[in-house]
């Protein structure tokens, strides 16, 4: 992960936790159950860490990795997989990138609701 991503939220399944930045604590409480379960049945069903990040821009980024000696994790399916989240959660990774344009980075938006 590049340094100047700002890790939203993440899972790790070796140690069968979940990450929620509380920088992000605006996020509405159904985003961010959304979000636990989003990551967790992500490493339950690759395993590895998964990670939602910010880029610089706003752009949203989704990461995945795991331990060298990790003998189940499979780094083809894992980018299916992230494809997949990509695809069916593309409203939802919108809405979380708008969000940080309008509280973290403090940018007019106003021409993106005139599209």
């Amino acid at each position: 992960m590049e340094c100047d991503n700002t890790v939203l939220c993440g899972a790790n399944a070796y140690e069968q936790k979940y990450y929620f930045n509380e920088k992000f604590s605006g996020i509405p409480d159904s985003i961010k159950d959304e979000l636990h379960i989003l990551c967790v049945l992500f490493t339950e069903e690759v395993g590895g860490i998964f990670t939602i990040a910010f880029e610089a821009d706003g752009n949203v980024v989704l990461e995945t990795n795991a331990s060298d000696d990790d003998i189940y994790y499979d780094e083809v399916s894992s980018g299916l997989m992230v494809g997949e989240v990509r695809r069916r959660r593309q409203e939802l990774f919108e809405s979380l990138s708008m969000y940080y344009r309008v509280f973290i980075l403090k940018e007019d938006v106003s021409a993106y609701l005139e599209e």
